[in-house]
């Protein structure tokens, strides 16, 4: 079974997809790790993750990179949002991301764009959101508890900015597929928000089973 949970920065995408990993005793992939591991190669290497060249060169990473704590920064996450703009980029990761879906058994997935380019054949895809200001409520929070300062206007500044590129970008823009649930965690706590995403699960997997004659 291949799961796909998509949804802009802070919407509680991740948490959801590992739950339902852990739920379903399945793999599961964040893949904006994998574009945070371009955007903080570039940084390393003092690149610059607008100029798509240094970007596409930074995509040969290690797999061991994925478990730096680097990656969860302010800094990692924007540089992140800028390098997934360019198409090359994008290229160079596809497969990597593709194979992880499609291993035997299946996968859960989380990301911009799982539903609708990495796994559109995912048995069950969900579209995870909640309000701008929620969403910068939240990663405040978490930046609050990493010690870093930040203005809530600032951060919701830096979630509008990211929702803009991630939406308006030319190739694989993050957009809810036409047939992926639609789950809105504003006013949702954690376990609230990843009881219904089971229950999602659930029924579009029981919509897809034949009823026993």
């Amino acid at each position: 079974m291949i799961i796909a949970v998509d949804g802009p920065a802070a919407s509680g995408k991740g948490t959801i997809a590992r739950a339902l990993a852990k739920h379903y005793g399945l793999p599961h992939l964040d893949t904006g790790l994998l574009y945070r591991a371009v955007g903080a190669t570039v940084l390393k290497n003092d690149l610059d993750p607008s100029n798509e060249a240094d970007a596409v060169a930074s995509c040969s990473f290690d797999d061991s990179l994925l478990d730096d704590p680097a990656l969860k920064t302010e800094d990692a996450g924007k540089a992140a949002s800028i390098v997934s703009a360019h198409p090359l980029v994008r290229a160079a990761l596809l497969l990597r991301q593709k194979k992880f879906a499609h291993q035997p058994g299946g996968a859960v997935l989380d990301g911009r764009d799982i539903g609708t380019v990495i796994a559109p054949d995912a048995d069950v895809k969900l579209f995870v959101k909640a309000t701008p200001m929620i969403r910068a409520q939240r990663r405040h929070l978490e930046l609050r508890k990493q010690g870093i300062l930040a203005s809530i206007d600032k951060v919701l500044g830096d979630i509008r900015a990211r929702d803009e590129r991630d939406t308006k970008r030319s190739d694989a823009p993050m957009k809810q597929a036409e047939d992926a649930a639609l789950l809105d965690t504003s006013f949702l706590s954690i376990d609230a928000a990843v009881q219904r995403a089971i229950a999602l699960v659930e029924a579009r997997m029981a919509a897809k089973t034949p009823a026993a004659s």
